[in-house]
């Protein structure tokens, strides 16, 4: 696996139990410097079974950053009734001996995943997910620079780190649909956690990926631009126009010809123009001032 650069290995009492001798030591003192993550459970308790290795799988993620004690309920009475621990499984986060943050009752692992962050986050340290989201930035600049290869290496790598890294996600789809190999790219866009699938980084990948494969089979500008000049209501040389265009790297020319075709005939086709526009679009950053100018030009179109 790839080093990303991240925290150091976790320290051998990462996670321990703790009685109601040892929880000043345990939680108290030791939340003067670090994090500690309390899990107040009982043998008895259904949820507890679930929800305990998902605490320590993302307090293990953590390496250090934000430490965990277990606390038997049915053995540690005083001290649960002190905390007014009125069911469990319960969760308390300490920071400087106080509690933070908390939860109540069985919660998913994106849940527990947000929940460590912010409890490493409020104690000023830096979260796992501070440092893959550097090295997708990392990742994002080589793709910019054409090295397309060693993007996709790192955002790989980040993936086993973090396999539902939405942006990790799309990243990786986009370097392969850079190096022209759309096929893998498909097929990691098709094998997205079904978490992430409808996130804005894979909805963006999809977009690129439909674009690559129109431009795939994009024609000649010139003879297609001929086309239009000659018909301007010809409405499906125009369509092919814009797909060329996009192809050729003229973005702007092709939402230009999208929203003339739009104007001319808005629901030619199924609605063809909106729906190539909205993929123009989504492949781009909502930001991008074609998005914005594009956008401001449709609307005014519909709603003239």
């Amino acid at each position: 696996m790839m080093d990303l650069g991240l925290s150091a290995a976790a320290p051998a009492d990462l996670i321990k139990d703790s009685t109601e001798a040892t929880f000043m030591a345990d939680v108290v003192e030791t939340s003067q410097t670090t994090p500690v993550i309390v899990d107040f459970w009982a043998s008895w308790c259904g949820p507890c079974k679930t929800l305990g290795p998902m605490l320590e799988e993302a307090v293990t993620a953590a390496k250090g950053a934000v430490k965990m004690v277990k606390v038997n309920v049915d053995e540690a009475q005083m001290i649960a009734g002190q905390l007014q621990i009125q069911s469990i499984p319960t969760v308390y986060a300490f920071w400087q001996g106080q509690p933070v943050d908390g939860f109540q009752g069985a919660q998913s692992k994106s849940e527990i995943t947000a929940f460590i962050d912010r409890v490493i986050k409020a104690s000023g340290g830096e979260s796992p997910e501070d440092g893959l989201n550097e090295a997708v930035a990392a990742a994002e600049e080589m793709l910019s620079e054409g090295a397309a290869a060693d993007a996709a290496q790192t955002l790989a790598a980040i993936l086993e780190e973090q396999p539902d890294h939405a942006a990790a996600y799309g990243g990786l789809v986009r370097a392969h649909i850079a190096m022209d190999d759309l096929e893998q790219a498909e097929a990691i866009l098709n094998g997205a956690p079904v978490e992430i699938s409808k996130s804005p980084e894979l909805d963006a990948a999809h977009a690129q990926l439909e674009l690559a494969k129109q431009a795939a089979d994009a024609g000649p500008v010139a003879d297609l631009r001929a086309a239009v000049e000659a018909d301007g209501d010809n409405h499906e040389a125009r369509l092919e126009l814009a797909k060329a265009l996009h192809a050729s790297g003229e973005t702007e020319a092709a939402v230009d010809e999208l929203l003339e075709l739009f104007r001319r005939d808005r629901e030619w086709n199924d609605s063809a123009a909106k729906t190539q526009l909205f993929t123009i679009f989504d492949a781009l950053k909502a930001n991008d001032p074609i998005v914005l100018n594009g956008r401001r030009r449709l609307s005014s179109m519909i709603f003239a």
